[in-house]
């Protein structure tokens, strides 16, 4: 048996330090930061289920995972980072689940979410961004400097920390590339990121020659060797997916 929702508040304090910065930017979830930064657990959970995006995703896994609740840090850290409950799971069953659930909701710029997605598909937020999201289908029109910021910023990133001050820190990390109409990480190199925004700071302890995870420009976590794995894993693939896409785009 799971524990019952609300016992254990792991997992909404790592959603609230995942979802903090595009929240605080306007992009996602409820207006207003202030039920991620400074909220308890249950205002956490209810800020959550008004994030259109990742909301299904921690739904569907939870279901198909046998996990009560939600909020689970299983479930969490598995959708932010890949790898985790969500690798079990038969990637084009769940795509199928969760298009159930976003679809109906989708307008005429998402006519994408059909079931030929379902060969990008998997649990967690990298396919939310590559596969989801419309931004990829905006690369190879001649602005590919805007959606590729987006896909960017969106995208979960890891990195190890090289210095820091109080606001900011340096952090060695790859970054998203375009190369001949497909997407690449580059190789590394040192980016300036948010460490603490307007008092709040997701890892107040930070220091140098941790690895973290990156979040729209802000260190969203402290990652152990295990989870940059799955992250780095669950990205490569859901770039080798897209770029299949991609290349097909291209040449039709």
């Amino acid at each position: 048996m799971t524990a019952p929702a609300g016992t254990d508040t792991r997992g909404t304090r790592m959603f609230a330090h995942y979802a903090f910065a595009p929240n605080s930017l306007g992009y996602c979830g409820p207006p207003g930061a202030a039920a991620l930064r400074r909220g308890s657990a249950a205002g956490v959970r209810a800020a959550a289920q008004r994030f259109s995006g990742a909301w299904p995703y921690l739904q569907v896994l939870s279901r198909m995972a046998g996990i009560d609740d939600p909020m689970d840090l299983r479930v969490v850290e598995s959708y932010w980072l890949g790898g985790g409950v969500g690798a079990d799971l038969d990637p084009q069953v769940f795509g199928a689940e969760l298009l159930a659930v976003i679809g109906p909701q989708a307008g005429h710029y998402w006519a994408h979410l059909s079931p030929e997605l379902l060969q990008e598909a998997a649990g967690n937020h990298s396919f939310h961004v590559f596969g989801v999201y419309p931004w990829t289908r905006l690369l190879g029109r001649g602005i590919d400097e805007h959606p590729l910021h987006v896909l960017d910023s969106c995208r979960i990133g890891w990195g190890t920390v090289l210095s820091l001050d109080e606001d900011a820190a340096d952090v060695r990390c790859c970054r998203l590339a375009v190369r001949d109409g497909l997407l690449e990480l580059s190789p590394p190199a040192v980016t300036r990121v948010s460490v603490r925004v307007d008092g709040y700071s997701a890892v107040p302890d930070l220091a140098v020659g941790d690895e973290v995870a990156l979040h729209w420009g802000q260190v969203c976590g402290r990652l152990v060797p295990h989870q940059v794995r799955a992250l780095e894993n669950g990205t490569v693939r859901q770039l080798r997916l897209t770029n299949r896409r991609l290349g097909r785009e291209r040449v039709g």
